[in-house]
């Protein structure tokens, strides 16, 4: 399928960067009142969701696990995180939220005011639309 170049399709395209931009700006801001870089603050976002080895954390931010490594060395040295053996299989270490971590991350989530505040302007059936529309686009 050829790439859309109408004029609808490309004013979309660049408002939905726009507001990626946007949420960027905010999140990088936030994670810097906590003394984190935004990388650190998406790898405590994501562990406060659930303990994952390096690997996973890697996958779902699609960047190298040895850049991972990095980033949980210095936010289990901020006693944010800790490693502990998985209990399904001990030969696989965990990345886990310390409870100083799930509270910072907690914390980082309420400061996100960037993509709440449009958001509560819309109305649940235009937000579950644009929610469905979100998800097509990206396949899910």
């Amino acid at each position: 399928m050829a790439p859309r170049t109408d004029p609808l399709s490309l004013e979309v395209i660049e408002l939905i960067g726009t507001v990626v931009a946007r949420y960027y700006e905010e999140y990088e801001r936030a994670a810097a009142e906590h003394s984190l870089t935004g990388a650190q603050a998406r790898v405590l976002g994501l562990l406060s969701l659930e303990p994952m080895p390096m690997r996973r954390i890697a996958q779902k931010l699609k960047c190298e696990p040895s850049n991972i490594t990095g980033i949980v060395d210095r936010l289990e040295a901020r006693g944010l995180v800790e490693r502990r053996p998985d209990p399904l299989d001990r030969r696989v270490k965990l990345a886990a939220p310390t409870a100083d971590g799930l509270a910072t991350a907690a914390d980082l989530r309420a400061s996100l005011n960037f993509a709440r505040e449009p958001l509560a302007e819309l109305s649940t059936r235009e937000r579950t639309v644009l929610r469905d529309l979100l998800k097509r686009m990206l396949g899910d």
